[in-house]
């Protein structure tokens, strides 16, 4: 393995000179955390690209048959290549997302929404370049995973060591709802009226704001301009072509799988706003730690994520070390729980993700009957969104997160989406606030153009 050292600069600023190109992706610890967003990585021109549009495979772009997830264990097979620990988590490997539908049909189900855009419902590549940038000790490198890519490599360290001004400013569009505030109340009663008949005990109800695209847009600029106004641990800008890109400025891991076959999944549950005056956000604070509605929801989803490890898991493996933990970031707190495992032997990253996607967090539970309320409740499809973007390593390491704080952009129109979970004693006028909390910095992010 060659590693160049890179002057570490922010990972940010050096990507843009490699975002307008197709399959460029950026992983991006914006808010660094020594434990949940000390790395960051840049990858670009993959030698295999797998995506899946409506159930069909693709590979290097042409339709094939197959499973997409079969297809995506198979090539990580094919390089699989041991860990040198001691340099950053990962060399080398598959890094994209796995969108809301693409998980639907892994438990039988069928979205009513169809797919005029055609965009992927998932969509990989496989890179054996990788730009890694340690936060923590302020080193970065350029790795070649295999031999044959050290001309590459050094191509990659010379361009990123050359990072262009930021773009220019920002063109503006204007967001409308898709729900009204008295139709999203009324969803919401509705998701209710399945919680007091007994079907579900919690559903994740959310709405999406669109937007047209205005002429010039630079998808990179309003992902920059998005992790400015809310830098997140698992952040990620992802160019996956010309029918979808993706910004996302993600607080919420989904599963990490390091060396070992130690599995961490970090759900998160219950939102309050932030506020400039201390005393003000130390009083939300507390009274989200306090809130007997959100730890119980909380509580729920740990159980359901606990249910999906087990799947996959040793027997007896499961543990959950962290329950109701408080977070703090740019824009809310969050109720934090922590669930961890031991990957079965013979298993891999993948057949982890087969086991748990969609994250149980963006669901409800039971998760199968929370999907089908969905779906039915919902207006449209969430594509990536309540997705999970994720770099998986030839070492059979993984890191993902779940697809929340996230703007989805096509050729035509940009996508913000939230919402939250419904429980027996949710009041939907609340809901519709905290909604509107979570939805605030991606909807400034295209307005609030300086």
């Amino acid at each position: 393995m060659l590693a160049i050292p890179l002057s570490c600069g922010e990972p940010a600023a050096a990507f843009r000179a490699l975002a307008g190109q197709p399959w460029a992706m950026l992983l991006d610890s914006a808010a660094h955390h020594p434990a949940h967003g000390r790395f960051s990585c840049i990858v670009a021109e993959p030698f295999r690209t797998l995506e899946s549009v409506d159930g069909q495979l693709f590979v290097d772009g042409a339709p094939t048959g197959g499973d997409a997830f079969a297809a995506l264990a198979a090539e990580l097979a094919l390089h699989r290549a041991p860990g040198k620990p001691g340099l950053v988590p990962f060399t080398g490997g598959a890094v994209g997302f796995i969108g809301y539908e693409a998980g639907l049909r892994l438990d039988g189900l069928r979205s009513r929404h169809g797919n005029p855009g055609g965009e992927p419902e998932m969509a990989f590549g496989l890179y054996d370049v990788v730009a890694a940038f340690d936060h923590a000790e302020r080193r970065a490198w350029v790795i070649a995973a295999r031999p044959e890519a050290a001309g590459r490599a050094r191509a990659l360290a010379a361009w990123l060591d050359r990072a262009p001004p930021p773009p220019s400013p920002l063109a503006r569009s204007s967001w409308r709802s898709e729900l009204s505030r008295a139709d999203y109340r009324d969803r919401v009663g509705r998701v209710l009226d399945y919680v007091r008949a007994g079907d579900i005990y919690q559903a994740n109800f959310t709405q999406r704001f669109l937007a047209d695209r205005p002429p010039g847009l630079n998808d990179y600029a309003l992902y920059e301009r998005l992790r400015a106004l809310s830098p997140a641990p698992f952040a990620a800008f992802l160019n996956c072509g010309p029918r979808l890109s993706i910004a996302s400025a993600s607080p919420e891991r989904f599963i990490r799988l390091s060396q070992g076959s130690a599995v961490e999944t970090r759900p998160i549950k219950g939102t309050r706003p932030r506020h400039a005056d201390p005393a003000l956000d130390a009083a939300a604070a507390a009274e989200l730690a306090a809130s007997v509605k959100d730890r119980a929801e909380n509580l729920m989803i740990t159980d359901l994520l606990r249910n999906d490890l087990g799947r996959v898991a040793e027997v007896g493996s499961v543990r959950v070390p962290t329950l109701y933990g408080l977070e703090s970031f740019a824009t809310v707190h969050h109720l934090v729980s922590v669930v961890t495992a031991r990957l079965r032997a013979g298993l891999g990253p993948v057949d982890l993700l087969r086991a748990a996607c969609p994250g149980g967090s963006i669901t409800g539970a039971p998760k199968i009957r929370a999907m089908e309320i969905i779906d039915e409740l919902e207006p449209a499809r969430r594509g990536a969104y309540c997705g999970s973007v994720a770099w998986i390593g030839f070492d059979g390491t993984m890191d993902s997160s779940i697809v929340i704080r996230t703007l989805s952009l096509t050729p035509d129109r940009i996508v913000a989406q939230a919402g939250g979970g419904i429980v027996a004693d949710s009041d939907p006028a609340a809901e519709h606030e905290e909604m509107l909390v979570k939805v605030r910095p991606l909807l400034r992010a295209l307005e609030d153009v300086p």
